[in-house]
């Protein structure tokens, strides 16, 4: 940081990461080998960066700071597998960003895999992105806050369990790598952290008539957490039915109309949206 008179910038959310054991345990939870390629976002310093690349065929590390470009440059300039991009996760294709590296030498696609110390004020965003896109990656890792990790890994009926919750476990089993002390990072952060593995689905976990539909459906379960069921998804106003339609189909679907949402699993949600759907239809 010093030869390079590099500052964090705290409109990007930047805390560099130097805690040797957890850059080691994040590395090691990719479970990388040479026939994978990682998208790692945020290499920040690059200390995280070396260590991936050292298992790794392939790293594509975005950067948004152009301030860390000539710096992460120069330090991994040894690795021949580590390419950079200067870009912003939010507004880029990553896809297209990894098509020139997915293929090793022999022509055969890498598996990929993704890694990132995310910044917490764009952590959901970024995650959710990541899921949506179609990008297929086996395994993400990630750093971020702790009460967000809760919040991917919380099951039904807890205070953590929401909206996030749901939709990370339909497209991922999550489960927490290691607790991430705030003197772990440069500058050090007011909360702890989590590094949370996400093995992703090869197929959903439920079977659906409308995947857009469960997400409405989850969103507004969530948007008034003490509202009960049939008045949250009511007061939604989309789903083209009245309270009393509404009321129907939770008793179709084996759901008491005075429950809240954080009571019902992905199961559940799933069979509540493909009912809806069917009435509409």
């Amino acid at each position: 940081m010093k030869k390079f008179d590099i500052r964090p910038t705290k409109s990007l959310g930047q805390n560099f990461l130097t805690d040797e054991v957890v850059l080691k345990k994040i590395a090691e939870a990719a479970e990388l080998t040479k026939n994978d390629i990682v998208l790692e976002v945020g290499p920040g310093l690059g200390s995280l960066t070396a260590q991936l690349a050292e298992s790794a065929g392939a790293v594509v590390a975005v950067e948004i700071d152009r301030h860390l470009i000539p710096a992460l440059r120069e330090t991994l300039g040894s690795y021949s597998n580590i390419h950079i991009i200067h870009g912003d996760i939010m507004r880029i294709d990553p896809e297209k960003e990894l098509l020139p590296y997915i293929k090793d030498g022999e022509g055969q696609k890498r598996q990929l895999k993704i890694v990132a110390n995310l910044p917490y004020y764009i952590t959901t965003p970024v995650i959710m992105k990541l899921l949506e896109s179609g990008v297929k990656a086996k395994t993400m890792v990630f750093m971020v806050q702790k009460e967000v990790a809760d919040r991917m890994r919380a099951k039904p009926g807890g205070k953590d369990y929401g909206a996030l919750s749901v939709a990370v476990q339909y497209y991922s089993r999550p489960s927490i790598v290691i607790e991430v002390p705030s003197h772990s990072f440069i500058p050090q952060p007011d909360v702890d952290s989590s590094v949370i593995k996400l093995e992703v689905h090869d197929k959903a976990p439920v079977d659906l008539k409308d995947q857009g539909l469960f997400f409405r459906v989850v969103k507004a379960a969530f948007g008034q957490r003490r509202k009960t069921l049939a008045n949250a998804l009511n007061n939604a106003g989309y789903f083209g039915m009245g309270k009393e339609e509404i009321k129907m189909v939770l008793s179709d679907a084996g759901v008491q109309e005075n429950q809240r949402g954080e009571t019902l699993s992905i199961e559940q949600f799933a069979q509540l949206s493909n009912l809806i759907c069917d009435r509409r239809s």
